[in-house]
């Protein structure tokens, strides 16, 4: 089979690896659709992603989505043909955790993700035409939910985290700042939990006219305007150090700002004083614990996430899909790779 495998920075190949088997309580997948995310353009590009840093070959892509081809012994419930995506998410060891963080699995200390290189040996991800999983793993797509969609269940699980940490946002307003794919998807969700209101800001159109075509009421450009003032819930997409002040500024006096996009691990300079003086609840989101299945059944329900797809390339062209995700300047929000007969053209 082929497979997207990033060699260093730089360096992504579509590699012939063997194809795999399903053992017992496995699935074997025969991938369609795969979506581009943050961590994959910065393995392409820097050979690392936060403090996960690429030591041997590894197999991109943790937002797949595709059709069983084969199940193994004792695997009960899912058949051969099933549309479905997957929970990438392994917990490594004792699965307990402490009782003020019960249930929330994203928090445990040590999770194996498809395609990640925060363990030795890695994780190869979801970016091949082929993929053993344990059949936990498997979601099914509802009714109506095509694996395109179903490709997009993954990050759209992570933006309805982001919401479930906001709190209740039902007839509430919501600012997020940065309309990339996850900052849209989050417009979508909120709009989705019963917000009154969203805006959506960033510094690139294109960006914003996506953001707008799932859900937003209003856009701010911010080279030319300013964030809103006095917003009772933010949301961060951007991960931009240089975000952290305005955003601050713009959160209402006991206002509520998730932090979903992700910032670096290493220092920043950033204007932190109206956490303070405003009494600014200020909130992590990291992925998310079974939020995904949320994401099955808000697309099942009518949440259209068509318009944050804007780029499809064949399994041949992967380099060129990452270039293009890589450069906002190309308009690009969610870019899908082919993975299945290889003929799509952007």
């Amino acid at each position: 089979m082929k497979a997207v495998v990033v060699h260093a920075a730089g360096d992504v190949r579509v590699d012939e690896r063997p194809d795999p088997q399903p053992g017992p309580g496995e699935v074997l997948l025969a991938m369609e659709w795969g979506g581009i995310c943050g961590s994959d353009i910065s393995y392409f590009r820097h050979g690392s992603t936060g403090t996960a840093v690429l030591r041997h070959p590894l197999v991109l892509g943790h937002e797949v989505a595709g059709r069983v081809a084969a199940v193994g012994a004792g695997v009960d419930g899912i058949a051969e043909g099933d549309a479905a995506t997957v929970h990438p998410a392994t917990v490594v060891g004792d699965p307990h955790l402490p009782d003020r963080i019960a249930g929330r699995t994203n928090l445990h200390p040590c999770v194996r993700y498809f395609g990640s290189a925060a363990f030795d040996p890695h994780t190869d991800g979801g970016f091949s035409q082929y993929r053993v999983v344990r059949a936990d793993q498997i979601r099914l797509l509802p009714d109506g939910v095509g694996t395109e969609h179903g490709a997009v269940a993954e990050p759209l699980g992570v933006a309805l985290h982001a919401v479930h940490r906001a709190g209740d946002v039902r007839s509430r307003t919501v600012l997020v700042n940065g309309a990339g794919p996850i900052g849209s998807l989050v417009v979508a969700a909120a709009k989705h939990r019963g917000a009154a209101a969203v805006v959506a800001a960033d510094v690139a159109a294109p960006a914003l006219a996506v953001a707008a075509a799932m859900g937003a009421d209003s856009t701010v450009d911010l080279t030319t305007s300013s964030l809103p003032e006095d917003v009772e819930v933010v949301i961060e997409a951007s991960g931009a150090p240089a975000a952290l002040g305005p955003v601050l500024r713009a959160t209402a006096r006991g206002g509520t700002l998730v932090q979903v996009g992700n910032l670096p691990g290493s220092a920043v300079s950033a204007v932190l004083g109206d956490l303070v003086t405003r009494e600014i609840t200020w909130v992590g989101s990291y992925r998310f614990v079974d939020e995904i299945d949320d994401a099955l059944l808000a697309m099942r329900d009518g949440l259209d996430v068509s318009p944050v797809i804007t780029h499809r390339f064949p399994l041949t062209r992967a380099a060129e899909a990452l270039e293009v995700a890589a450069d906002r300047g190309t308009g690009s929000s969610k870019v899908l790779i082919d993975l299945g007969a290889g003929t799509t053209t952007p």
